[in-house]
Order: structure tokens, then C-alpha cells, then sequence
């Protein structure tokens, strides 16, 4: 975005924003560090892939816990403060999960990453309306979600292609630094943010849990709940199934996360307009590129496609959100709903990983796509226009 010849004034309102961007895409990376790295992470300490998966679940359960608990019990405190508070301690966290000497401490430190994880995303999807002014509120939340997209695309990549040359470690110690700056970053371009009021209006209840919200929080669960139980064991397939080297793991991750970015981009300029044929499409590429990769084991062209899938499917989801209303609390049940998600999906993908094969849970993340785009079809009928 291009910010020269603008009043100081509004420099500042979209460095804000930028750094809260960053931020989404700082705590969605950090959650999914394990996927990259799960057969390394394993091997040092010592468990199972389907064990460590575990990494992917627990901080998933407790970002599905933390965003609706802290949208309510913090909402009078300052946003800013808030932020840059679990800034500070997914920083901590990831600190901690580089210097673990065993799968308890650093199962521990994913706990501390999920508490970040959920509060951050819950309240930083909002801030739009408090940065900018109301013609720019599309536009700036555009921005701070597609933190989220990106991340979960790129961050993967990112991570194992520094632990390639470096170790796990170092993708974890990196993080914990970038995480550590940004909360230096956030209180610099943050202004005061000071806490509301709960709303009281009437129908404020039924609002947030509006027929079209549930049915997008169901979407939300089959999709990201499939997608997490064939991705977080991507790079055991490759590498027992497809038998990919670990340099060729890294620049076929890399490619699905150029891939992905692409799709996020595209699936929103298209969802924009109407979210649910786009999330049907988005739907099925999922399902055809793990169902392929099951069968035929052509991993850059079908990852490619996956990546293009999925990486439109966040941006999606958030546009069919917003129009279905609902608030911060909305949001925050949103956030519950998808972080729970990839907590299932990392479960239940383990334990068909260790009970059948490494190939099965491919056809596990086909199936739930293939529901996720039916449910779109039946019942996403509901207005998407908002209230």
C-alpha cells in the first residue's frame, strides 16, 4: 500500500494497521510451526508422529477456549495493552519450545501459544472500525485478516525451509525473536485503544448466534478440521510415500505456500461478491488435490493445488462472517470454531497416521472437503448480505 503524500495523521493509522497484520501473521505462523517440522521435532524428542501431532492440537484447543473467554472478560481493557501482552507471551512460548528438553516442556509452551493465538486473532479482526476511518474499514480488515491467510500458507514453509539448514530449533528461537520485535513494534504504532461496554441492545443475543453464523461455523469445522488432518503429517507422506528428500520437501512446501497466497488474493476479490460458490470451489480443489495425492502420488502439481484450495479458504470464510454478523463475539466464536478445527483435524489425522497408514488421512481431509462444499450447497442458502 502505498503511503506517501498522506497527512502524518494517516500514516499512522495504516502503520497501525500493518503492525497489527503482521501480528495475525506472527501468531498463525507459530501455531503452525509443528506441520514443517513434525518428523524432526519427533525424532529428537523421541515420540511418534502421531504424539507429536499433539503440538498442532493443543494450542488449538486453547485458542477455541481463550478468544470467546477473553472477548468477554477483557473487553473493558485496553485493546493496545492487550495486544502487545500476548505479543510478549508467544514470544515467550516459542522461546521456551527452542530450548525444550523433552515433549512435555515443549507441549507446555504450545499451551502458552494458543492463549496467544486466540485472543490476539480475536481482537485484532475488529480493529478496522477503530483505526481507520469508516470508508477505509473494508480495506483496513482486509489487510489485518490476510495476515492470517498468508500465514497459514506461507508460515510452513518459511519454517522448514530454516530448519533445513539450521534445525527445528532455530525455526522455534527465530519466531520467539520476530515475536519479541513485534511487541516493541505494536506499542510504537498502536494508539490507545480503550475497552467498550457490552453491548445491550435487543437481539444483540440471537445475532451473534444467527442461523447463517452456525452454518458457517460448521463449514469452518469440516473444512479446516480436514484440511489439519491430512496437512499436519504433508511432510511424513512425502517423504515415507512420495520419497522426497528434504531439500525437495522444502521447495514443494514453498511452492504450495506461492500457491496459496494466490488463492487468497483471488478467492477474495471473487467472495467478495458471494462467498458461497467460492467456498464450494475452493471445497472441492481441496478434496480432488488430497484424494489425488492418495492415489497417484504427484506431489508438486496436486500441492499446488491444494495450496490454492485452502489458501483462499480463510479470506472466504471471514468475508461470509462479516456479512453474517455477530460482533466481537461473533468473531471470537469464529476464531474458537477454526482453531478448534486444527486441533481435531491434528488429532484425528494421528490417529489414523498410527491405526492405518500415512496415506489414509488423505482421504480423510477428501472426505470432510467434499461434505464441507455439500453443507455450502444445502445450507448456505442463508442471506450473505448481512443483517
Amino acid at each position: 500500500m502505498t503511503i506517501t503524500d498522506v497527512s502524518p495523521a494517516t500514516r499512522a493509522r495504516w502503520l497501525a494497521v500493518s503492525s497489527v497484520a503482521v501480528g495475525t501473521f506472527t501468531v498463525v505462523t507459530s501455531e503452525m510451526l509443528p506441520v514443517g517440522l513434525l518428523t524432526s521435532i519427533a525424532a529428537t524428542l523421541e515420540v511418534s508422529d502421531g504424539t507429536a501431532g499433539l503440538m498442532m492440537s493443543a494450542p488449538g484447543l486453547v485458542a477455541a477456549v481463550s478468544a470467546p473467554v477473553l472477548a468477554l472478560t477483557a473487553r473493558r481493557l485496553d485493546r493496545r495493552a492487550i495486544l502487545i501482552g500476548l505479543m510478549a507471551l508467544l514470544a515467550v512460548a516459542n522461546l521456551v519450545g527452542a530450548f525444550a528438553t523433552g515433549y512435555p516442556v515443549i507441549l507446555a509452551a504450545r499451551v502458552l501459544t494458543g492463549v496467544s493465538i486466540g485472543g490476539f486473532w480475536a481482537f485484532a479482526a475488529g480493529l478496522g472500525t477503530r483505526l481507520v476511518p469508516e470508508r477505509s474499514v473494508g480495506r483496513a480488515t482486509s489487510i489485518i485478516l490476510a495476515g492470517v491467510s498468508v500465514a497459514s500458507v506461507l508460515g510452513v514453509p518459511a519454517a522448514t525451509f530454516v530448519s533445513s539448514f539450521a534445525g527445528w530449533r532455530s525455526a522455534f528461537a527465530a519466531m520467539g525473536v520476530v515475536a519479541l520485535a513485534l511487541a516493541a513494534v505494536l506499542y510504537a504504532t498502536l494508539p490507545p485503544l480503550p475497552g467498550q461496554a457490552p453491548a445491550r441492545t435487543p437481539g444483540s443475543r440471537r445475532g451473534w448466534l444467527s442461523g447463517p453464523l452456525r452454518t458457517v461455523l460448521v463449514m469452518t469445522v469440516l473444512v479446516v478440521s480436514g484440511h489439519f488432518a491430512a496437512y499436519t503429517y504433508v511432510r511424513p507422506f512425502l517423504e515415507q510415500v512420495s520419497h522426497a528428500g528434504p531439500a525437495l520437501v522444502s521447495t514443494i512446501l514453498l511452492m504450495y505456500g506461492a500457491a496459496g497466497v494466490a488463492g487468497n488474493f483471488a478467492a477474495g476479490a471473487w467472495a467478495a461478491r458471494n462467498p458461497k460458490p467460492v467456498l464450494i470451489a475452493l471445497a472441492a480443489l481441496i478434496a480432488l488435490a488430497t484424494a489425488a495425492l492418495a492415489s497417484i502420488g504427484l506431489p508438486l502439481v496436486v500441492l499446488l493445488v491444494w495450496g490454492f484450495g485452502y489458501g483462499g479458504v480463510g479470506v472466504t470464510l471471514q468475508l461470509w462472517i462479516m456479512r453474517s454478523g455477530g460482533g466481537e463475539l461473533g468473531t471470537a466464536l469464529f476464531v474458537g470454531a477454526f482453531n478448534v478445527s486444527i486441533a481435531l483435524g491434528a488429532f484425528a489425522g494421528g490417529r489414523v497416521v498410527d491405526g492405518v497408514s500415512i496415506s489414509a488421512v488423505m482421504w480423510l481431509g477428501s472426505g470432510l472437503a467434499v461434505l464441507t462444499a455439500v453443507v455450502a450447497g444445502i445450507w448456505g442458502r442463508s442471506r450473505t448480505s448481512g443483517s
